[in-house]
């Protein structure tokens, strides 16, 4: 059964930074594109950004463009998302998620395994 678990998440003033984590188990991460989405209270769950498989392209945002890095470590089989200069409109829950299909360039319906989710709250 795959699991995957964010952590990381916290409180933080507007402009900092945080790192949040994502461990899966159940399955070697090496073949597959993770992503990361956010859902903020009373709206819908959104895409924040996404690492291919190979780990040689990622993809963001406008929102979060330049800004947010996603990265991975398929040793520690453990995706990343580096938040800097972070917004009080970024608070929300965030999730990381995976698609099903290894050796895949998933669209954002295609992320259909979900971690529990981490909450990252930004004071202004």
């Amino acid at each position: 059964q795959v699991q995957l678990v964010e952590s990381g998440g916290g409180l933080v003033q507007a402009g900092g930074s945080l790192r949040l984590s994502c461990a899966t188990s159940g399955r070697t991460i090496s073949n597959y594109a993770m992503g990361w989405f956010r859902q903020a209270a009373g709206k819908e769950r959104e895409f924040v950004g996404r690492i291919t498989w190979s780990g040689g392209r990622t993809y963001y945002a406008d929102s979060v463009k330049g800004r947010f890095t996603v990265s991975r470590d398929n040793a520690l089989n453990t995706v990343y998302l580096h938040m800097n200069s972070l917004k009080p409109e970024d608070t929300a829950v965030y999730y990381c998620a995976s698609p099903r299909r290894p050796f895949t360039t998933p669209q954002v319906d295609d992320f259909v395994l979900w971690g529990q989710g981490t909450q990252v709250t930004v004071s202004s």
